[in-house]
């Protein structure tokens, strides 16, 4: 992440809808500042969050609550195209982007292929096209990344925040249980 240097959004940039997994009113809050294209946190959503998802998420215990906080452009466009698939592909695209990561994200063209994937996942060329050309939808992303920075000292990812404790760097299963456990009333 050395000498990467993001521009800093304007205020008024557009607010982005939450993206929760499981029930928004879980006792325990679990939020994920990721990168699509860091592949500790495609390791994260490929091995990991299954079985959090199944003794955590699934049973109501706790939510996940992803935040972008993307590392380079490819990150930004990809996140960008997630929050246009809308919230109801909005996590299936996730998936689908972490699953596919080493292939559009190490492409020649990390951004036509990100149109392709799109294109796979039933949204129209011209709407992912839009969608990366929304200036507005980038600075939200980037306001999303800035504000993980200034209220968490968010810096590296994946980075999550356990109903206010901060963990830094992709965890096992054990490690999750141990901090959530501790986090449920």
């Amino acid at each position: 992440m050395a000498g990467l240097v993001l521009p800093v959004p304007p205020a008024r940039a557009t607010e982005l809808v939450e993206q929760v997994l499981g029930d928004p009113a879980a006792p325990v809050e679990i939020i994920e500042y990721a990168s699509l294209t860091c592949p500790h946190c495609a390791a994260f959503h490929t091995e990991t969050l299954p079985a959090l998802k199944e003794r955590y998420i699934d049973t109501g215990k706790a939510k996940l609550v992803m935040r972008d906080f993307p590392l380079d452009q490819s990150a930004l466009f990809a996140a960008a195209l997630a929050h246009c698939a809308g919230p109801d592909r909005y996590f299936a695209f996730i998936d689908a982007l972490f699953s596919s990561q080493s292939r559009w994200a190490r492409a020649a063209d990390p951004k036509e292929a990100l149109l392709q994937l799109a294109q796979l996942g039933g949204m129209p060329r011209e709407q992912a096209e839009a969608c990366l050309a929304d200036e507005a939808l980038m600075d939200a992303i980037l306001q999303v990344r800035l504000d993980g920075q200034n209220e968490y000292a968010i810096d590296s990812t994946p980075s999550f925040v356990v109903n206010g404790k901060k963990l830094t760097g992709n965890h096992g299963i054990d490690n999750f249980a141990e901090v959530i456990d501790a986090a449920a009333p």
